[in-house]
This record gives structure tokens, C-alpha cells and sequence, in this order.
């Protein structure tokens, strides 16, 4: 059974930083990519960082663009999302997320983890 599981929210001031981990397990063969998503009170849930696990080539949304940053360890097989410069706006729920390959949309998704960034 494939299990996401998060860790590294909490709450941080405008301008701290915070690094989210990912750790799959329960599948012994790659994804095709890996996800960071995040869903604010009362917003649609929106991509922030993705990887094509293979080749490492990275998506960032618009917003996050020189302030995030999306790694994968293989050997553990993490993702990790690196938040800088964080800002109010930043603030959600989190989510890591896998796509399978020959898959249209991400299948897996972990549970989620709270990042606050206060004022």
C-alpha cells in the first residue's frame, strides 16, 4: 500500500523559512512525478512545485518562483519542497502528491501539513 507522508509545517513569521519533507512508501518502482500542492481556506487547491522524478526538471508556480525550491532524494525516495522568503499569502495546507506514470492526474496524496506565516 503506497503511503505520502509530510512532515516540516508549523508556523513561521513573514520572511522565515520552512522545509517540507515527503517520504513514499510501499512501491519499490519510481514515480513518474512528484508534487507539492497547497489549499487555502476558501481557495481551490492549486500546484506549487512539481519534479519529473527521472530527469529532475521542475515546475514552480508563478508565485513561488525564486522563493521555493523542489528536490527529490531517490536513494530515500523524498520529496522536499525548501520555502524562503515566505509570506503571509503562503499560508495552507500543504500537500505532497505522485503520479504514476501512464497516469493523467496525481493518484497519491499524503494527509497534509499546516503552514502559517504570521504578519
Amino acid at each position: 500500500q503506497v503511503q505520502l507522508v509530510e512532515s516540516g509545517g508549523g508556523l513561521v513569521q513573514a520572511g522565515g523559512s520552512l522545509r517540507l519533507s515527503c517520504a513514499a512508501s510501499g512501491r519499490t518502482f519510481g514515480w513518474y512525478a512528484m508534487g507539492w500542492f497547497r489549499q487555502a481556506p476558501g481557495k481551490e487547491r492549486e500546484v506549487v512545485a512539481s519534479i519529473i522524478w527521472s530527469v529532475g526538471s521542475t515546475y514552480y508556480e508563478d508565485s513561488v518562483k525564486g522563493r521555493f525550491t523542489i528536490s527529490r532524494d531517490s536513494a530515500k525516495n523524498t520529496v522536499s519542497l525548501q520555502m524562503n522568503s515566505l509570506k503571509p499569502e503562503d499560508t495552507a495546507v500543504y500537500y505532497c502528491a505522485a503520479k504514476s506514470f501512464y497516469q493523467n492526474d496525481y493518484d497519491y496524496w499524503g494527509q497534509g501539513t499546516q503552514v502559517t506565516v504570521s504578519r
